[in-house]
């Protein structure tokens, strides 16, 4: 059974930082396309960061120089490290694995907060 397990949210100040974890099990990890994805209230849910073919990684502009996506296939879990937060950060953030077959799993998500 595939399970997609997200951790690491709360709250922070504005310019603080959070880091994000994403456990996947059930699938092969190391080969999956693992990605954070984030929906703030009353917007669509959008990429934040997500590995590509090759294992290269992509961020959305807004969170360039910010955010730093990561993996360790030896813990099935992906991460998200987010720096210099901003308010416009707040969101639920949710973990995504495609698996080579092209299915998507998502994770329940974690909420995300900043605010002073």
């Amino acid at each position: 059974q595939v399970q997609v397990v997200e951790s690491g949210g709360g709250l922070v100040q504005p310019g603080g930082s959070l880091r994000l974890s994403c456990l996947a099990s059930g699938i092969i990890f190391r080969i999956a396309n693992m990605g954070w994805h984030r929906q703030a209230p009353g917007k669509q849910r959008e990429l934040a960061a997500t590995f590509t073919g090759g294992g290269d990684t992509n961020y959305a502009d807004s969170v360039k120089g910010r955010f730093t996506i990561s993996r360790d296939n030896t813990k099935n879990t992906v991460y998200l490290q987010m720096d210099n937060l901003k308010p416009e950060d707040t969101a639920v953030y949710y973990c995504r694995a495609v698996l080579a077959s092209g299915r998507t799993y998502w994770g329940q998500g974690t909420q995300v907060t900043v605010s002073s």
